[in-house]
């Protein structure tokens, strides 16, 4: 046992210490945190001119309407000078042509903007609310006209639209013992996803990790003087464990790390300038009450969970990854193993991907039953609220394929990890576990 420990200790010091491991593990969440928030920031600046918006409205009801800001000047175009408008586009003159043909009442498609770059979607957004509020007005007025409803009735309706707004759909879940709390589905799919993603890339990433480092004990020869005092079996067990303990040890100063950086931008984005900026820049976007669903999420148990699936999922990777890795002599050599692996790991991630828009569906179901599937689309699943019993026959049927998965990879691991010079197939490795 104490010489498990020592292989579980040269695992881990080893990989800890390395520049690489500590510049990547501190500079992630600010990494992506930046990369998140700067182009986020980025898109609500503007090149500082004025893009002049040259409007033909033949009908004459709509071109008042629309308001010039620091950024786009509206100009009401008629008579002769609607003919140098393409002209006056052409040379830089206009930013963009917005042309009504028809009364948007009765043809609500006779409008069309003409721009020789992408128009953008703030001018695109300014143009169709303004059009939009002036329809509705319309219509109300028809309603007026048509109807025995007298202008005042139709006046107050259209003030307390005005007043109230959009409709706004809030979303709630029913809990297990009746109560009831406030749900978002987008918030739920991006945490869903952002976990699932984790899993995903720290299997592969540690899994290949647990590969290299078989593969390079096995090339170098220094294997051979390891097990004449380590069990080969103690050896994988603390290769294993080492390299799991490296992850976990990541994921907890990112943990910290993400926490620390989520406050901040939190307390920034909570700042009455800054969310009145991001107000402006993101139209109808309810930024408190997004920040008060994420902040009522559970954070506990989904990093309980979490935690739960990574280990079982790595074990059981990182066993199948050594174990392929012991019966060949170079990396050239996996290819014929590992390709049905990769395969099970990308079903396994695309099957989280597409469980997202129905994370109760016989798909999400089932994968996050199978042990191979599970780590990956499990944590897609548990941000939307599963019963528990589907979360422990998870988990107890991923941690039972594990051992069982392991006990095969000791046997070949003995066995491949003192072979060279000869690749075997799939028929003679599984005569290696039947060895004494």
């Amino acid at each position: 046992m104490n010489r498990l420990g020592l292989v579980i200790q040269r695992e881990y010091i080893t990989r800890v210490r390395k520049k690489s491991f500590i510049i990547l593990t501190l500079l992630m969440p600010v990494l992506m945190v930046t990369l998140s928030l700067v182009p986020l920031w980025l898109s609500t600046l503007n090149d500082g001119s004025e893009k002049r918006v040259a409007v033909i409205d033949n009908t004459g009801i709509y071109a008042p309407l629309l308001e010039s800001t620091d950024q786009y000047i509206f100009e009401t175009v008629a008579g002769p000078d609607e003919q140098n408008t393409e002209a006056r586009l052409g040379r830089g003159d206009l930013f963009a042509i917005l042309q009504i043909t028809d009364d948007l009442n009765k043809n609500p498609r006779a409008v069309s903007l003409i721009s020789e770059k992408q128009s953008p979607q703030d001018l695109q957004s300014l143009i169709t609310r303004t059009l939009n509020e002036k329809v509705t007005s319309q219509r109300l007025d028809n309603l007026s006209t048509s109807s025995n409803v007298d202008g005042e009735t139709i006046a107050r309706v259209r003030s307390i639209v005005e007043e109230r707004g959009p409709v706004s759909l809030r979303t709630m879940r029913m809990g297990g013992d009746g109560t009831v709390s406030e749900s978002s589905t987008e918030v739920a799919t991006i945490i869903g996803m952002v976990f699932t993603i984790l899993i995903y890339m720290f299997i592969l990433m540690y899994g290949n990790m647990v590969m290299q480092a078989v593969l390079e004990e096995k090339k170098s020869r220094v294997v051979e003087v390891m097990v004449s005092s380590v069990k080969p079996v103690n050896l994988l067990i603390g290769k294993i464990v080492g390299i799991g303990l490296v992850g976990v040890t990541q994921l907890a100063i990112w943990a910290i790390l993400g926490g620390i950086l989520f406050s901040g931008v939190s307390l920034f984005l909570a700042s009455p300038e800054q969310a009145a900026v991001m107000s402006a820049d993101m139209g109808e976007l309810d930024m408190e009450g997004i920040m008060s669903t994420v902040m009522g999420i559970n954070w506990l148990e989904i990093g309980f969970y979490f935690l739960l699936f990574f280990i079982g999922g790595y074990v059981l990777y990182a066993a199948i990854f050594a174990m392929f890795a012991s019966a060949v002599d170079s990396e050239e050599d996996t290819t014929q193993f590992m390709t049905p692996v990769t395969l099970i790991i990308v079903f396994a991630f695309f099957a989280g991907f597409y469980s997202v828009g129905n994370p109760d569906g016989p798909l999400a179901f089932w994968a996050s039953l199978i042990p191979f599937s599970s780590p990956i689309v499990m944590m897609v699943r548990i941000p939307f609220g599963i019963p528990l019993w589907e979360k422990l026959l998870s988990i107890v049927l991923l941690y039972g394929t594990f051992i069982l998965i392991s006990i095969l990879a000791a046997k070949i691991y003995r066995v491949g990890i003192l072979m060279y010079g000869k690749k075997p197939s799939f028929k003679e490795m599984i005569k290696w576990t039947r060895y004494k």
